[in-house]
């Protein structure tokens, strides 16, 4: 049996029953792939669904302001990905038909416009994500191999007179079922007989360790009349509303700002992809005019540090409800 003959007919025997399967609608099949560009599939299914409901098309994603995209979109993280579908769909009516048109969309780079084109299209042209990548590099025993090397030997692979869509998907779901980053099951891959890697996995290809520095911060919760201190946020967290954030030495001033003497409440750890965060959280009664934070899209960063805080003022006597929390989707 040839290679490509062997993982097709293991597909479709293993395949997840995943909610986009099969999905040709280049709109439904775009918010997918942008949700797991950063989302691992089961945390991407509730929000999948969510978003949907909200903006079935990319008209109706279109005419909705960004603040609510984005609200929809909390708890998911990394909103300069619904920041950029939503610039997408003030750029065109409907998605180009071809890989080359869509890689010129907002956001979307050579792998997520590979995946529109191929699934719903039916393009002949290989999508390379990560997992595409570890399958391709034990494959061809590659330890640090480029893009365009990836990129060739994915298109070198494309099986004639099969969907390429469906042969992109059947890679894909190799790397996240079978050929995993840490002990893959080699025994039960249909690609083993083909591996030139096989036994040596731990080599291709080469780990890119690197560890992820610590910035410590600290947040100001504020409760004023009708609820906290929320401001839009700059930055990473762009668009998204939460309590002020900034470097720990900069406490005194900003209290001294908002004529406030905040004690210390909390800590909170929050990981994003290339750092992590170490949030000191303090708080105190304000004089100004708060708002309810259920209303606004927040970073989970920002749901933390609410969560944390809220319950804390609430025990001291400073806010009016004993188990105040923001609500929303709970992925993790």
């Amino acid at each position: 049996m040839r290679l490509q003959e062997a993982l097709l007919a293991w597909y479709r025997k293993n395949a997840r029953p995943l909610p986009w399967r099969g999905e040709k609608d280049p709109y439904r099949i775009l918010v997918s792939e942008v949700l797991l560009q950063q989302t691992r599939v089961a945390q991407a299914i509730p929000y999948y669904r969510r978003f949907l409901a909200r903006f079935p098309t990319l008209e109706a994603l279109r005419d909705a302001p960004l603040e609510e995209v984005l609200k929809v979109w909390q708890g998911a993280g990394y909103y300069r990905r619904a920041e950029n579908l939503h610039r997408l769909a003030q750029a065109v009516e409907r998605l180009p038909r071809c890989f080359a048109e869509l890689k010129r969309l907002p956001g979307l780079g050579p792998y997520t416009a590979a995946a529109v084109a191929s699934m719903a299209f039916g393009e002949r042209v290989a999508a390379v994500d990560g997992n595409v990548r570890r399958v391709l590099a034990r494959l061809f025993a590659r330890e640090n191999p480029s893009p365009k090397e990836l990129f060739a030997l994915a298109e070198g692979l494309l099986p004639e007179g099969e969907d390429p869509g469906v042969w992109n998907q059947a890679l894909m779901e190799l790397g996240a079922t079978v050929c995993l980053p840490r002990k893959p099951l080699c025994p039960a891959c249909p690609l083993k007989a083909f591996c030139q890697g096989q036994g040596n996995w731990e080599r291709y290809p080469r780990p890119r360790r690197r560890e992820a520095p610590e910035e410590r911060l600290a947040a100001l919760v504020l409760w004023g009349a009708g609820g906290v201190y929320l401001e839009r946020l700059s930055g990473r967290f762009r668009g998204l509303y939460g309590v002020p954030l900034f470097p720990e030495e900069e406490l005194a001033d900003r209290a001294k700002a908002f004529g406030v003497a905040p004690r210390y409440l909390a800590e909170v750890l929050h990981a994003l992809t290339h750092r992590r965060l170490r949030v000191k959280v303090y708080g105190a009664p304000w004089e100004g005019v708060g708002e309810d934070p259920k209303g606004k899209p927040l970073p989970k960063l920002m749901e933390k540090v609410l969560g944390k805080a809220l319950p804390l003022l609430a025990h001291a006597g400073v806010v009016p409800f004993p188990h105040a929390k923001p609500h929303g989707v709970e992925p993790r």
